[in-house]
């Protein structure tokens, strides 16, 4: 098994993997997030709060009595250090939003770059990988982990390139600080590097007839260079993260975050997208008119096993296997080519790919600028606080097993951004985060996940409850109340609150002007109040 050199029968040439169009096809990856002032995912505001204090002067309320922030050499930098820069060149909105729209277009380079190793030019199934760029990992905001797999992508691609025209000193000298780099702007790009170098390099030594133990032996030796990075992880986990892997071999959320994939808003269209690719894979493992770069195959068979041993929490972050999945899928697609040698064949299928991935792009444009949208109406909220104030936020949402979602759960963390305020719901993990929260008078309110609001059937017994909450809520502690997307039925007059603000049907602010004492349980809808 995968000893046969990979049949030498590049994909037929023609326009469709010509160098123009490979441009053209990276360059649009960007336009869903062309018109979002700022990208619409789930947890990149928070992490925008973070960078917000991070670039804060040290003099400031944000650095002196909120929060604290400490430079580390943890293996989850990538944006934290690309925004120094980027904010000192086009301020710090404007410097993320370029930098996440960089992230498609890296990812795409990267799978095309990969398939052209693989195959010798762009077989058309690689096409119909592409909108996995904006895969659901994308789309929760997982900034610095998709930053690491589109650059692992570029980087596997340049592993490939420099073995084939053989300059292995060339290779082992540049992977040693590009492997670094990776690692240090997110674990698991560097990891998921290393384990498709590998792969590529135990099938090179097979197909010189090699057996299998002289070949994985082969393959470690070849991959010393991605290694240096493991000094770096060891004095890492004997500092202040040592635990936080939970969840192990729960199969039924694995299944749920493969259909997942391509998850975006619309659940008909997303898993019509999916099982698509899945019955192109289908067709790939039953050799249906397909063959298979044994290199390729290799490496999509050594990411599914990771994928079914990592656990749900690992190194203290969440849907550590979630995120795996997309790549699973999208290292399969890059290993196929069509078996014919037939232009018209060959061309439709191309015509087909590219014609599925811009389908996909269109969808997650409208998506973007809908969500982008309702953003915009509840964050006209921030006009009313005033700088350097403390804010305690609450955000309405669905149960995690809705399909679609109003992304808001860090929507408040923009008051950080825009007004320098405090805000509840940053992450504090141990050893995981350059941040920490030191405001004490906010104890029990501040941290993630004090701000988020699910219904009922679906929240477990420790969550945020409303109007509960509020009732606890030391208002000595806070000078505003946001409750976003909070629709108009649930808005109570609560002593010592004083609405300044409401969204018309959806979100109000109050200013804490007194002490709490008890809540009338009736809506506030009689009062006239800025809706701006």
């Amino acid at each position: 098994m995968f000893r046969r050199r990979t049949p030498a029968v590049e994909p037929v040439a023609g326009w469709w993997n010509s160098r123009w169009l490979l441009a053209l096809l990276v360059l649009v990856a960007a336009v869903p997030l062309i018109l979002p002032e700022t990208p619409p995912l789930i947890d990149l505001m928070g992490h925008m709060g973070r960078y917000r204090i991070e670039l804060a002067d040290p003099a400031s309320p944000l650095r002196t009595t909120f929060f604290s922030f400490r430079w580390a050499l943890i293996a989850n930098l990538g944006i934290d250090l690309l925004i120094v820069p980027m904010s000192a060149i086009f301020g710090l909105e404007l410097g993320v939003k370029l930098i996440v729209m960089a992230i498609p277009m890296i990812t795409v380079a990267g799978m095309l770059g990969v398939a052209r190793e693989l195959h010798g030019r762009v077989p058309p199934f690689a096409y119909f990988a592409l909108p996995l760029a904006y895969s659901y990992p994308f789309q929760w905001g997982f900034a610095n982990f998709v930053l690491s797999m589109g650059l692992a992508l570029c980087l596997w691609a340049l592993w490939l390139r420099l073995t084939r025209l053989g300059r292995f000193r060339l290779r082992a000298a540049l992977f040693v600080p590009l492997g670094m780099a990776l690692y240090i702007c997110h674990i698991f790009g560097w990891a998921v590097l290393a384990l498709v170098a590998f792969a590529s390099e135990v099938q090179r030594r097979r197909e010189t007839g090699a057996d299998w133990i002289p070949s994985i032996w082969h393959g470690g030796w070849a991959c010393l260079p991605l290694a240096p990075p493991l000094i770096l992880m060891v004095l890492w986990r004997s500092g202040d993260v040592k635990g936080g892997n939970a969840d192990w071999f729960y199969w039924r959320a694995k299944w749920v975050y493969m259909l997942s994939a391509l998850r975006n808003h619309d659940r008909t269209i997303d898993t019509f997208s999916i099982w698509l690719l899945f019955g192109l894979i289908g067709a790939g493992v039953l050799r249906a008119g397909t063959r298979l770069s044994r290199t390729g195959a290799i490496a999509a068979l050594l990411l599914l096993i990771a994928y079914i041993g990592l656990p749900r929490i690992l190194l203290s972050s969440a849907y550590a296997d979630m995120r795996l999945a997309p790549y699973v899928v999208m290292m399969a697609l890059l290993a196929m080519a069509p078996r014919t040698s037939s232009r018209t064949i060959t061309q439709v299928l191309a015509v087909l790919g590219i014609a599925f991935y811009l389908f996909r792009l269109g969808v997650t444009t409208v998506n973007f600028e809908r969500i982008d949208r309702l953003h915009a109406e509840q964050l006209r909220a921030i006009e009313h606080i005033k700088p350097d104030s403390r804010v305690f936020v609450m955000v309405e949402l669905r149960c995690l097993s809705a399909w679609d979602s109003s992304r808001m759960e860090h929507l408040g963390a923009m008051a950080i951004v825009r007004r320098g305020a405090f805000v509840n719901g940053q992450w504090t993990a141990a050893g995981a985060q350059l941040l920490t929260i030191k405001y004490a008078p906010a104890k029990g309110f501040a941290e993630d996940p004090t701000q988020i609001l699910r219904p009922g059937r679906c929240r477990s017994r420790r969550a945020t409850r409303y109007p509960d909450k509020l009732f606890s809520l030391p208002h000595n502690a806070f000078d505003y109340v946001w409750l976003i997307d909070m629709p108009r039925r649930k808005w109570l007059a609560f002593e010592g609150l004083t609405p300044v603000w409401n969204g018309g049907e959806r979100g109000i602010l109050y200013r804490v002007t007194g002490p709490a004492t008890a809540a009338i349980e009736t809506p506030n809808g009689s009062e006239t109040l800025s809706t701006r």
